[in-house]
Formats: structure tokens, sequence, C-alpha cells
């Protein structure tokens, strides 16, 4: 008996390798946008997740940014249902007017709405539809900012209960999987507009395959997987330091002791630890603060986000006027 066409096997495989050891009678739930590479996860989560004795959902998110977002919802929903996925839940979010790039608003709210569900539905995991395309635009993005390691490694496979199945695979499969399967997806006319960064990403990388022939996404998506190791290992090693050092304040001479891959991992987490945002210091604070180190000349303080504002003083590093970090 012949098995499913390629594309379908492939997806397939994806799945059942991510969700190898899933215990039977779980939930798995599919974030489904009605896009090929979504609509192409949940068909084969509806497969293999039965497969383990388990079920598999699908989620909607709603973002009210188009005409017609409602239908175009509506109709993932009922593709996802076809496929035997179950529940089904359509959820309509508010997409602030104001913050960060409209694509950054975008993704906070859905990924509430997602992470909402899933608490609701005690899911073991949830599915994501990212492809290499994405991660290799990822990496992109990450040298346009230049942000270091951590930002041009990209989407982590795992995380917590989210997963990414289909990482290791090519746009182009989802798209021959849904058309092996008879799928029809949405096209969101968004990924052609160049007002997004993300869409003149994925142009650049369609160039840059043309220049510099096939395999350049893959290969800034393998650069991603070997930079998350090495962000992973320097993580753990900044962790220890800062354990090392001890309670504020910090005298300058520890600080500089730091290889600087390692000093500049710990100063990011001192300042978020000292009141500053999550997510809030970029690597322009942290140079700032470095400075107060490696080329002090008697300098002002540095104020930062969050209020926060930092001073060198008596051969230490404070936290607001004569406030020891913390």
């Amino acid at each position: 008996m012949p098995g499913p066409p390629p594309a379908v096997a492939a997806t397939r495989v994806a799945v059942r390798r991510a969700l190898a050891g899933l215990p039977p009678g779980s939930l798995v739930l599919v974030a489904c946008s009605g896009g090929a590479d979504s609509l192409a996860l949940a068909a084969a989560a509806a497969v293999e997740v039965a497969r383990l004795g388990s079920r598999a959902g699908a989620v909607v998110v709603d973002h009210r940014l188009q005409a017609g977002s409602a239908d175009v919802a509506e109709r993932a929903a009922a593709t996802c249902r076809g496929l035997g996925l179950s529940p089904v839940h359509v959820v309509p979010v508010d997409v602030p007017a104001a913050g960060p790039g409209p694509e950054a608003r975008a993704r906070v709210a859905r990924y509430a709405a997602l992470e909402a569900v899933a608490d609701r539905e005690h899911a073991a995991y949830l599915l994501l539809g990212h492809t290499r395309d994405d991660q290799a635009e990822q990496v992109l993005l990450g040298l346009a900012r230049g942000s270091g390691a951590r930002s041009l490694s990209g989407m982590p496979r795992a995380r917590g209960r989210v997963l990414r199945p289909l990482l290791e695979l090519g746009r182009e499969v989802t798209r021959e999987a849904c058309s092996a399967l008879g799928l029809e997806p949405w096209e969101d006319p968004h990924n052609r507009d160049t007002a997004y960064r993300r869409v003149r990403a994925r142009r650049l990388v369609g160039d840059l395959e043309e220049q510099l022939g096939p395999g350049v996404a893959a290969g800034l998506a393998r650069s991603a997987d070997l930079l998350r190791d090495d962000a992973d290992l320097l993580e753990e090693l900044a962790g220890s330091a800062r354990e090392r050092l001890g309670d504020a304040p910090w005298p300058v001479t520890d600080l500089l002791a730091l290889p600087r891959s390692l000093r500049g991992r710990v100063l990011r987490a001192l300042l978020t630890g000292a009141g500053a945002p999550p997510g809030s210091t970029f690597a322009a604070h942290v140079a700032a603060v470095e400075a107060l180190l490696t080329d002090w000349h008697g300098q002002g303080p540095v104020d930062l986000p969050g209020g926060v504002r930092v001073t060198r003083r008596d051969g230490r590093l404070l936290v607001d006027p004569g406030r020891p970090v913390e």
C-alpha cells in the first residue's frame, strides 16, 4: 500500500519527532492562521496525535486588523474541524494601537491569546507552524539589529510547552503538503506588504538565493542552531558568574575581571534585577554601562528604561544616586 505523498510524510515525521514521549490522553493544540504552514501542521498533528492516543485541537486567533478577518478565522476553524481537530477555538484579540511596531504588537496579542487557551484547556503542548524560511528571516532581522548571539539564534524548537515541529522544513514543503491534501491555504495580504520588515527580509532571502545559489535559507537556519547552543552556554556561565559575585555593591575590579562576553550578560541581568523592564535593555544600554567600567573618565550616570540610573562611585557600580545594585 503506497504511503502518503513525500511532503505530507515529511510534515508527519516532523510532528512525530516533536511529540515523542507524549503521554496518552494529552491535548495538543495547533495555532492555525489558515496559511499553508499552519494548515499543513494541523493536518499532520491530526494524524500523529491520534496515533499516540491523544487529542489534537486548534486555536485560531483573529487579530481584527483587516476587513473580513472574522470570516478568514472561521474558515480556518472549519478546515481544522474537517481535519478532525477538537476542540477548535476562534479567539478575537485587540492589538494595541501604540507601542512597538505593528508586527510586534500583533505577536504579543497572539501569543497571549494562545497561552490563555492552552492554560484553560490544560494543553500539554502548543504547536506553531514556523518553518526553516521563517527561521532564516528571523536570523536576517537579528543581523540587521546587531544584537548578538541570542538575537541571531532565532526561534527555539521547544520552549516550555511551545513546540515548532516544522523548523527543519522549507516553506515549499508545507505548500506541497496542502496541495496533496486538497487544502486551500489563505494568503495573508500582509505577507506582500513591504511596510513590514519581515516581508522585506523574506524578499531579501529570496534575492540571496538567486544571487548566491540555493541553500542560503538552510544555512541561516543552521547558523541559528549553532549560535543558540553558544548563547545557552554563555548565559549559563554568566549566571554562575553572577552568583559568584554575590550581592551588590559590585566592585569595578571584579566586573572587569570577567570576560567581555560574560560581563555584558551579567550587566544585562543586573540591570533587569535593578528594575529595568525585562527585554528593555538593548545593546546600546549595556554599552553605556560598560563604558562606566572600561572607559571611566568621571562621566555622569547612565539613565535606562524603567527609571533606572547607573552610577560609578568609589570604585563601585550603583543604581540611582547612592543605591547599590540589588
